[in-house]
């Protein structure tokens, strides 16, 4: 199937007699014919449902379907983007471990890999989204677990190389794992481009609509974890009977080891109604991609032609920096757009609190147009030097263009420009 079919039909296909739409299964409980079929369950939960703490049938289908736009073997969602994140590193990192990232992320990603990681004894180390292979080599030490990068960063729109950075861990023989919140599998693939696992906020595009908070990890079955740098993945597991992930589940150990022992003690699953809501977003979204792209590169060209503007931020321009990486990785650039407005942080606001239509809110990737000033909120908490490694000046504003018509869109932009002395 394409896209735009597994956005509908991946994984649940109803039965004779059974509801057409995804049902939602409200239960946290399952029920079993006797005392063994629960014992044999818990040996290998692969069996069948144990809890909602870590699987529902709701939720299990919705994962299907992003497994299978993404081209990935398994999925496993999460309560928020954030803990998409956090579980893909603690699945394969320990305390003493480190892993390499870029710095040009989403700012709470930042925080977390940066502090609240380093305090469970994990060490980030940041690189430059545009690092030379030599610099990422150099970034490298004996502990060093893993590779972290955003296909379209966040706000800083710059569009990795995926290809270069997966040669560059497949070389140290670690796992690239790819933010691909923005590009969606609608505008990229990044396993076709040599990435291992995949997170995503799907609060953002998959949901599109402002409902529901949540992520996702979805794992590719490619990385080699018996490689011998992956103890925990070919070694006895003793909190779960002595299992071993690679030997017991092969190509599936990443994402079953990820739901087995991380989501059974974290319990950041989400509700059966949550994945209900995200399931809706998810069947439109090759739909509304098409035209998030469509309207976003008509505003970025308007913002380019003002004299109000200091700088337009958006791959799918021509004279954007990251162009060429974006006709090679992207069939689209999406909808967000970053832009510098002259006069700095003082206009910027000024511009922000004139519109009518766009929304000034916390959010990005909605069916509404908002915008956010990231300096201010979601990157408050970097220091100077964090700002600009992120790609973030005062000045700049998050311009997240939705599905109004586009006259109503630009109508309101001109207004708002306006009102900039």
């Amino acid at each position: 199937m394409r896209d735009e079919t597994k956005c509908l039909h991946s994984g649940y296909s109803p039965k004779n007699t059974e509801p057409r739409v995804l049902p939602i299964v409200q239960s946290t409980t399952y029920v079993y014919d006797s005392t063994d079929d629960v014992g044999d369950v818990f040996d290998d939960p692969t069996k069948s449902l144990i809890y909602s703490r870590f699987a529902n049938p709701t939720v299990m289908a919705v994962e299907d379907k992003i497994a299978d736009l993404e081209g990935g073997i398994g999925a496993l969602c999460t309560t928020s983007g954030q803990a998409a994140s956090l579980l893909s590193i603690l699945n394969i990192c320990k305390t003493g471990d480190s892993f390499v990232s870029t710095s040009t992320i989403y700012g709470g990603t930042i925080n977390l890999f940066a502090f609240t990681l380093k305090k469970l004894g994990i060490e980030c180390v940041f690189v430059n989204a545009d690092a030379t292979v030599e610099e990422i080599n150099a970034a490298f030490k004996p502990n060093t677990k893993a590779v972290f990068g955003e296909t379209i960063a966040n706000p800083a729109l710059a569009v990795l190389d995926i290809e270069k950075f997966a040669n560059v861990a497949h070389a140290h023989n670690v796992p690239l794992i790819i933010d691909n919140t923005f590009a969606t599998p609608i505008l990229c693939k990044p396993f076709e481009f040599g990435a291992d696992i995949i997170v995503h906020s799907t609060t953002k595009y998959m949901d599109g609509h402002a409902v529901q908070v949540g992520g996702v990890i979805v794992d590719s079955g490619n990385f080699d974890w018996t490689n011998g740098n992956f103890p925990e993945f070919t070694e006895p597991d003793e909190s779960y009977h002595g299992i071993s992930y690679t030997g017991t589940y092969g190509k599936m150990a990443y994402i079953l080891k990820a739901r087995m022992q991380l989501m059974r003690d974290y319990g950041a699953y989400p509700a059966a109604h949550s994945a209900f809501l995200l399931n809706l977003g998810l069947e439109t979204l090759a739909i509304r991609m098409e035209r998030y792209c469509q309207n976003a590169l008509t505003v970025a060209k308007y913002f380019q032609n003002s004299d109000k503007i200091e700088s337009v931020i958006y791959p799918g321009l021509e004279t954007d920096k990251y162009y060429a990486l974006a006709q090679k990785y992207l069939k689209g650039s999406s909808g967000v757009i970053s832009l510098n407005i002259k006069g700095g942080k003082a206009n910027a606001v000024k511009f922000m609190d004139a519109l009518k239509l766009a929304s000034n809110e916390v959010h990005v990737a909605d069916i509404r147009t908002c915008v956010l000033h990231p300096a201010s909120a979601t990157h408050r908490q970097l220091t100077d030097q964090q700002l600009v490694a992120a790609g973030i000046n005062p000045g700049m504003v998050r311009f997240s263009v939705g599905l109004e018509n586009i006259d109503d869109i630009l109508e309101d932009v001109s207004q708002a420009l306006a009102q900039i002395d």
